[in-house]
């Protein structure tokens, strides 16, 4: 067989449950005032699963419990989240709170709670509320349809305004596998990773080993290169279940459609990040830093996460202000290795900055460019054959009036 690349197709109105054996539910069960709050996400059958963490070092105790599912048993039926608390600085009672939880899930599907695992996001050092997850629970019914999948967003988002969801499909050994994802996350994103769920489902035939081996990588080019406000949270968790359904023959990098299965993986993990970083909390435009030239893409990577991190520049694009001193100021603290005398910086089309030197630039043209609800910044470093991507949003007063009040 010959490597060949199919075209990604992106699947509309489909979502989490799009991929075979998949289903999925959300409902208000009262952790929160009036809008969804528990849900569910299971596979007919156990699924290999990979996943991702935050790297504070106070993490939430559903981490603990998800961990020991993903490392230790290396497959994945169900996971049970919630919104509206973390579960997180809450001791034993809050590990015990978890380990309920999931067995409460396994109890409902019936399956070993070892296949369960559990995510919680929200307010940090406040006690779960476990009444209402028991009798939830019970009130849980799973489906299959779209309806069902946009009960599951839903369900999980806190201070989103919209919801996350994405869909593409490929062909492997002439088979059409699904890859879709679902996610949430607005404030506290600084990935590494951030305040941030990410799920995702697909039919496709892969080992644990190799799933971790790909989302470890894919994580650090999307879920690693947003930012919103530079705080990492307790809780940030991406589960990637691969249940086999599709019928392809077990995917590794030596199969001839593993690109065509990394390339789908990673469109979906972009799709999401992105999208995280569109509705950072009071976010009015998308920031994307595109850095070329760097010593290495780590370094370029660095690069294009401070500038896209920096409340200065954040601000600039937020008041449509072309200063693109705060641009190469952020370059230069970045802690990357640079030649001032190199860089080059564009804001959309507009040559700003050439070989250190700034070039002469219509303020109109450029407030029309910052203007628009996507903003990309190029830095051209003209040093190595380094390449890095990063997202961000505009930082804005309801910013701080959504975080000011938070717990109110």
């Amino acid at each position: 067989m010959s490597n060949v690349l199919y075209e990604l197709k992106k699947i509309s109105s489909k979502n989490i449950v799009a991929p075979k054996g998949f289903s999925a539910a959300g409902i208000h069960c009262g952790i929160k005032h009036k809008k969804k709050d528990l849900a569910i996400l299971a596979s007919e059958v156990p699924a290999s699963v990979a996943g991702v963490f935050t790297t504070n070092a106070v993490q939430a105790a559903p981490l603990f419990v998800t961990k020991e599912v993903v490392y230790n048993t290396g497959k994945m039926q169900a996971i049970i989240v919630n919104s509206g608390n973390a579960n997180a600085c809450t001791g034993k009672q809050g590990m015990a709170d978890a380990y309920e939880m999931q067995k409460l899930a396994a109890n409902k599907l019936g399956i070993s709670p070892s296949y369960v695992g559990v995510a919680s996001t929200g307010v940090i050092g406040e006690m779960m509320k476990m009444e209402p997850i028991r009798t939830g629970v019970e009130k849980l019914q799973l489906g299959k349809s779209l309806e069902n999948g946009i009960d599951f967003a839903q369900a999980i988002l806190t201070t989103d305004t919209v919801m996350k969801n994405t869909s593409y499909s490929t062909l492997i050994d002439g088979k059409e596998i699904i890859i879709s994802g679902t996610a949430k996350g607005s404030g506290m994103i600084e990935p590494n990773m951030a305040t941030m769920l990410g799920f995702i489902t697909t039919d496709a035939n892969i080992e644990s080993k190799e799933l971790q081996a790909a989302l470890s990588e894919i994580t650090e080019l999307t879920f690693n290169a947003i930012t919103v406000d530079g705080d990492t949270s307790t809780n940030d968790t991406v589960i990637v279940m691969a249940n086999g359904l599709a019928g392809n023959d077990p995917l590794s990098p030596s199969h001839p459609d593993w690109d065509n299965f990394y390339r789908t993986l990673k469109a979906v993990a972009e799709d999401l990040a992105k999208s995280i970083a569109r509705d950072g909390e009071g976010a009015t435009k998308l920031i994307e830093v595109k850095v070329d030239g760097a010593l290495n893409d780590e370094e370029a990577r660095k690069i294009a996460k401070t500038v896209v991190g920096s409340p200065l520049v954040k601000t600039a694009v937020f008041g449509n202000d072309a200063n693109w001193g705060r641009i190469i100021a952020a370059v230069g603290y970045s802690g990357a290795s640079i030649d001032p005398e190199k860089i080059s910086i564009k804001i959309g089309p507009a040559l700003m900055v050439q070989n250190g030197e700034p070039i002469p630039f219509s303020e109109e043209q450029l407030t029309d460019i910052l203007k628009s609800n996507e903003v990309k910044i190029t830095v051209s470093l003209a040093q190595g054959d380094g390449h890095g991507l990063a997202w961000g949003c505009d930082l804005t007063y309801d910013y701080v009036q959504i975080n000011a009040s938070y717990r109110s």
